[in-house]
């Protein structure tokens, strides 16, 4: 046994070793292989996109290469649409420029008025003042005046000096010249798309056969895990191009219209620029919104113009990230926000432009593969919009960490849906099972059990109705240090309203006791259980065992005979305490035989099985749960309406 533990540290090191060179590798693939990578990815999203339009038509009655053939050809009749139209839209927008120009260099010279001349008087009057009362500074020395400032030509309206002429030389290039140079330019996007048009149609020719060689090749004999993984990765993919498509694409046509009603000229350049790098994920509309914002402000003399389009993009904008875009898909893509810019950032370095617009869907695989691959875990959680921890873990984190805000923004949270009770049964009860057990292993010290119980008792305070702000900080410097959280809790409402949490002289049936049997997690969730009823305006009151004793011990002239209804016997560990829970249950038979006994057994979290226990006579019902308890008190005491004194 000995022998082999040293072998545990060494083969962790040595697998995390492979898995940085694995990592490294892959990296090096991606960026060295974008020339042939990037072609082929495009190609694999733009069949997400065509491939309803094949299923289409093969249920029109064509066959599967007719329906690839035409479902191509109509992408490449859009695109080359409006890659014509976006490039008559430049040339034309290229060509007006120049008539702007008395317009950018009346705009020019009157922002320097407003900005750069209102600084130079400002100096200029600090600088009186400070060479004493507005005597001005000594004169420079002959020979060391500074040159005068000479405005630029295009910030004033005189004429630019003539440059001399250049000697004659050759007029023009040869035509052969031109076309040589501008189909240099274009040859590499033109290389591009043939590759990305011919993988295209082979991915859709053979869409079934390749999912088939994937499934294989991945899943290998574990064919259900990996067409879960292919289905979900596929509609979710479907999902997020279908809608971001259409939004994007509904986006661009307002925009356009809007434009062109506010009279911004070639507004279908802009539309088109709007809805292509709204795909590029929170900034691109802004980027373009920038740009058509400068242009607008160019093309008219004042500034309603710039007004209007700063206006058109944040109306548009916000209507649709605020309103259409969460009722048509509800941002369940399955990232976080801050996955999104990552994604993009990291992307745009390894591919490009190209990587930028592809950064969220590439991501979205990852994490899809994450969800489904053991070994790829960590791509989910770095990258999901799952919450990394569960709620009863996160109440215990921050509880450690003595951070009761964050822990009541989400309880208030979780309030706003479901009750008190269902709060405690759901992460306030498991949270403290994780402290227990922490604590039975020795694994938190004495600080970190002080900032958890002062961490708990403060919420629950909080989360109270019946406290008020100014009683709970009086009393936060009053928690017992040596007492327990349910004690700690008890001790409170004692100050408030007494020995026994209220008078004795009460109705008859109107009192509901809460009895723990003793141990630290049977106090809380009596304490627990005491202030859900207390909410209800049931007047509940938490006792202990040894509570019944001094009672007897103790006159009371004043108490209503029969006033207690209900009793309720708490066990948090009803299979190590089924003796103390039959004791403490024969103790309240003997002293109140008129009362409903409700034991309270909460189930084992860490049990896979929920064992049955022995059933005890003098029980009369049995809840597994707070808002089992609290529901059984509804229905034996409707007139539960009165406020609780």
């Amino acid at each position: 046994m000995s022998s082999q533990a040293p072998a545990s540290p060494a083969a962790s090191a040595s697998q995390r070793a492979v898995v940085i060179v694995a990592a490294a590798c892959v990296l090096a693939l991606l960026y060295f292989g974008r020339e042939v990578l990037v072609p082929i990815v495009l190609a694999v999203f733009l069949s997400l996109l065509v491939a309803p339009w094949v299923r289409l038509s093969r249920r029109v009655g064509l066959g599967h290469g007719a329906s690839v053939l035409i479902a191509v050809l109509a992408l490449v009749v859009v695109v080359s649409g409006l890659a014509t139209m976006i490039g008559t839209q430049v040339v034309h927008v290229a060509r007006s420029l120049p008539q702007y120009e008395v317009t950018i260099r009346t705009k020019v010279k009157s922002l320097r008025e407003e900005t750069l001349g209102r600084l130079d008087f400002l100096q200029g009057e600090l600088g009186k003042v400070i060479d004493g009362g507005g005597q001005g500074a000594a004169p420079a020395p002959a020979g060391t005046a500074a040159p005068a400032f000479v405005a630029p030509p295009y910030l004033t309206n005189a004429p630019a000096e003539a440059k001399p002429a250049q000697a004659p030389g050759k007029t023009s290039s040869p035509p052969l010249a031109l076309l040589t140079r501008v189909l240099s330019t274009a040859w590499v996007p033109l290389e591009t798309a043939g590759i990305v048009l011919v993988v295209l149609i082979f991915v859709l020719l053979e869409h079934e056969s390749l999912r088939d060689r994937f499934i294989r090749l991945a899943g290998g004999t574990d064919l259900r895990a990996t067409t879960a993984a292919i289905n979900d990765a596929g509609e979710r993919l479907s999902r997020f191009f279908i809608s971001t498509f259409s939004v994007n694409f509904s986006v661009g046509v307002a925009i356009w219209l809007g434009l062109t009603v506010i009279g911004v000229p070639s507004a279908p350049l802009w539309g088109a620029l709007t809805a292509a790098l709204r795909f590029v994920p929170y900034i691109g509309v802004w980027l373009v919104a920038a740009l058509v914002s400068l242009f607008a402000a160019a093309v008219a003399p004042g500034w309603s113009l710039l007004a209007m389009t700063i206006v058109l993009y944040l109306f548009v904008e916000i209507v649709v990230s605020q309103l259409i875009e969460p009722f048509l898909y509800g941002h369940t893509t399955g990232l976080s926000p801050l996955a999104v810019v990552v994604a993009a950032i990291f992307w745009s370095w390894l591919w490009g432009p190209v990587g930028l617009l592809m950064s969220t869907p590439l991501t979205l695989c990852l994490v899809v593969a994450g969800r489904h691959v053991k070994a790829l875990d960590l791509l989910n959680v770095l990258l999901g919009d799952a919450p990394a921890l569960t709620m009863p873990q996160r109440v215990y984190q921050r509880a450690l960490s003595g951070d009761a805000n964050e822990i009541l923004s989400e309880a208030r949270d979780f309030l706003k849906r479901k009750s008190f009770a269902a709060y405690c049964d759901a992460v306030l009860l498991p949270a403290l099972q994780l402290a227990r057990v922490d604590l039975g292993a020795g694994a938190i010290s004495t600080v970190q059990q002080t900032s958890v119980k002062r961490t708990i008792v403060t919420v629950v305070e909080a989360l109270d109705s019946h406290e008020s702000k100014w009683t709970r900080w009086r009393r936060r410097a009053s928690v017992l240090e040596d007492a327990s959280i349910g004690r700690s809790l008890r001790l409170h409402r004692e100050e408030a309203y007494g020995r026994w949490q209220g008078p004795l002289a009460v109705p008859a049936g109107s009192v509901v006791l809460c009895l723990g049997l003793g141990s630290v997690a049977n106090d809380l969730s009596a304490e627990l259980l005491t202030r859900i009823l207390r909410d209800l305006h049931i007047d509940a009151r938490h006792l202990s065992i040894d509570d019944f004793t001094a009672f007897d011990a103790e006159p009371h002239p004043d108490a209503t005979p029969n006033a207690v209804s209900m009793v309720y016997v708490v066990s948090a560990n009803p299979a190590a305490e089924q003796g103390a829970f039959d004791d403490a249950v024969a103790m309240v038979r003997a002293r109140i035989p008129g009362a409903c006994i409700v034991g309270v057994l909460f189930p084992e979290p860490l049990a896979t099985v929920e064992t049955a226990l022995p059933a005890n006579a003098d029980v009369n019902e049995v809840v597994r749960s707070l808002e089992q308890a609290a529901q059984q008190a509804i229905a034996r005491i409707p007139e539960s309406g009165a406020a609780v004194a």
